[in-house]
């Protein structure tokens, strides 16, 4: 038995010394282990991967390969080279890292839904005629659930609460009951919600249990809670799911994943713009200027439907550029020969992953936007007032100046819907609200920065403001 026992760690120790002695192969991109068996840079990646990342760049340049936790990842940098990633259907995939990530998550296997059949859906529910609906009820929800919190108190009524709290409240509530259409377990389904996004970055790391919280939603978010109109969104990703042979246990836990892929950045995004504001007056005075322009023409509670915004996209685009922090990941199937902007051309190695981190490239990069760490509200502005889009990195204009929503064909389906309910949420609260922060020199809370890669980075504390009912007739 003994033996037995000797001949197995002695062989996992040969593989653990035989995976950890991988070597940099010709034509491959720089490759840096860390100092760890196995783990390699893990440690470090999962407690502030923005900050191990920019590292890298700076020791190794804009491609570069590290050892994590077992896996060698291509880390990928020049947004101008992007474009080799992103199109690529041959050599890489992104299904089975996405299909890993939702078991690992949400416990969820849709074997019989593919890609195009959902994003097809998708794309039928976040355009046209769909969207319009949806943004009607989303900017209905987010001003009844306004006045409704506000019910019975008096325009000298101050109020206080922090800014996090208050936005990602309203906004789920609002995006729940527009999508889901229920009403009575709303609060509920919201307290439940946070605690699980709490913990949602240690449950896609493997470091944390399943526990109970997931079954809870799933009771909550099941058809016997929803029983909602046969029109209603909800409803609607139900059929899809059963027309595509999904079993009734994988469509309820479908709709948590639904659940949090719709709501979980929208709160989040929502702070940071007003957070933005509070702090640098003159991106809200100039926001209230552009306001101030189109609602003395349009009375209607939604005039952002009806007249451009462009101070409002910019101070949107800024926020987004600041906090948004997604990864794009694929996974090798084949080796392949990638090939940079600049020409030079790197073997990537089948079995290897592939990341692109925008947060860090093009929107942290001080070659594509001048003094990135700071927030300009006018950024995205031209000087006539109009829309900014043209950036260059090493005088090419660039593509993707900022990709807050993916790119490629797994751009993200509802950033229509989502762009247009943080703007009427916003619009609302500096038309109904008197709004500052209870301490005039306080700060914006740092990142959380073990949210990297799970898009909008959230706030590590919060900041504490007072608000009261504007008079009765609602201005800026």
């Amino acid at each position: 038995m003994i033996w037995t026992i000797l001949l197995l760690v002695i062989g996992l120790l040969t593989l653990v010394l035989l995976y950890s002695t991988r070597t940099r192969r010709k034509n491959e991109p720089p490759l840096d282990k860390g100092l760890l068996p196995w783990l390699g840079h893990a440690l470090a990646f999962v407690k502030d991967a923005a900050a191990f990342l920019a590292q890298m760049k700076e020791k190794h340049g804009d491609i570069f390969t590290v050892r994590i936790a077992g896996h060698y990842v291509t880390v990928l940098l020049d947004p101008n080279s992007f474009d080799e990633v992103l199109n690529d259907t041959v050599f890489m995939d992104f299904a089975n890292n996405k299909e890993q990530l939702l078991k690992r998550i949400f416990l969820l296997q849709l074997p019989s839904v593919t890609t195009a059949a959902e994003r097809k859906w998708m794309q039928q529910q976040f355009h046209g005629v769909s969207l319009s609906k949806l943004s009607r009820s989303m900017n209905g929800n987010i001003h009844s659930l306004l006045l409704s919190d506000l019910k019975g108190s008096s325009p000298s009524e101050w109020r206080q609460d922090g800014l996090f709290s208050l936005c990602y409240r309203l906004l789920f509530r609002a995006g729940y009951l527009t999508l889901f259409e229920r009403t009575e377990n709303a609060t509920a389904v919201y307290r439940e919600f946070r605690k699980f996004d709490e913990l949602l970055c240690k449950t896609a790391r493997r470091s944390l249990k399943r526990g109970k919280l997931k079954e809870r939603l799933w009771e909550l978010l099941s058809a016997d809670w929803l029983r909602s109109s046969s029109h209603s969104w909800q409803q609607s990703y139900h059929r899809f799911l059963h027309e595509e042979g999904t079993d009734a246990e994988m469509q309820r836990r479908a709709l948590l994943l639904q659940l949090w892929t719709t709501q979980c950045n929208n709160g989040p995004a929502a702070f940071w713009l007003l957070g933005f504001l509070l702090t640098h007056p003159e991106a809200m005075e100039a926001l209230k200027s552009e306001i101030r322009d189109f609602t003395l023409q349009d009375t209607s509670i939604q005039p952002l439907e009806s007249y451009s915004s462009p101070v409002f996209d910019s101070i949107l685009s800024e926020t987004l550029r600041l906090t948004a922090a997604v990864m794009i990941s694929r996974e090798m199937v084949q080796d392949k020969m990638l090939r940079m902007a600049n020409g030079q051309s790197y073997l990537l190695r089948r079995g290897d992953k592939v990341v692109l981190f925008p947060f860090l490239s093009p929107q942290m990069d001080p070659e594509i936007h001048q003094e990135p760490q700071i927030f300009k509200y006018d950024r995205f502005l031209n000087g006539d007032m109009t829309v900014k889009d043209k950036f260059y990195k090493n005088e090419k204009r660039l593509k993707y100046p900022t990709l807050p929503w993916g790119a490629g064909g797994n751009i993200c389906p509802g950033r229509e819907f989502a762009i247009k309910s943080i703007k009427q949420f916003v619009f609302f609260l500096l038309t109904h609200l008197d709004l500052e922060m209870c301490d005039p020199d306080a700060k914006l809370p740092p990142v959380k920065a073990s949210r990297c890669g799970f898009g909008v980075i959230q706030p590590d504390g919060d900041l504490l403001v007072r608000y009261r009912l504007k008079g009765i007739h609602p201005e800026v």
